[in-house]
């Protein structure tokens, strides 16, 4: 038995599908990205006039996107700290990954925070002008 969630906190998706949906004691996350939600805007995004981008900044799209997983978890009824896999898309592998890596530590490995697995690939695009996007499992069961 499967059960979607939605956040009404969270950007919201790009398509028809939900946030997350659980089955059993997993949550799925879909592709989540540092979107705000009820807008077009997209944290760090600079544009030339003719609306074609010119420039992004990862660290605040990082941060972006990690917010938007901590309300689409919360809003599901799941925690940080049950995160146990994330993957990671970045469209710019060369020039965001060690930026990537710099901030990931703020939100995992230390300080009794989760420190789950995790696979970062290059993608050639995303669907909207994004640098990340993270997809993330967390487990809800009791160990």
């Amino acid at each position: 038995m499967s059960d979607n969630k939605y956040s009404n906190r969270a950007a919201e998706p790009v398509g028809a599908f939900p946030h997350a949906k659980r089955v059993g004691d997993f949550l799925f996350l879909s592709g989540i990205g540092p979107r705000v939600r009820g807008s077009k805007e997209i944290p760090g995004v600079t544009f030339d006039a003719a609306g074609n981008i010119v420039d992004h900044d990862i660290t605040a799209q990082t941060h972006a996107v990690f917010e938007n997983i901590r309300l689409v978890l919360e809003d599901a009824g799941a925690s940080w700290n049950e995160i146990v896999d994330v993957q990671v898309f970045l469209t710019d592998m060369k020039r965001d990954f060690k930026t990537f890596n710099d901030i990931y530590p703020e939100y995992f490995a230390g300080d009794g925070k989760p420190n789950p697995t995790r696979t970062t690939v290059e993608v050639g695009a995303l669907p909207t002008p994004i640098a990340v996007e993270l997809k993330v499992i967390a487990y809800l069961g009791k160990n």
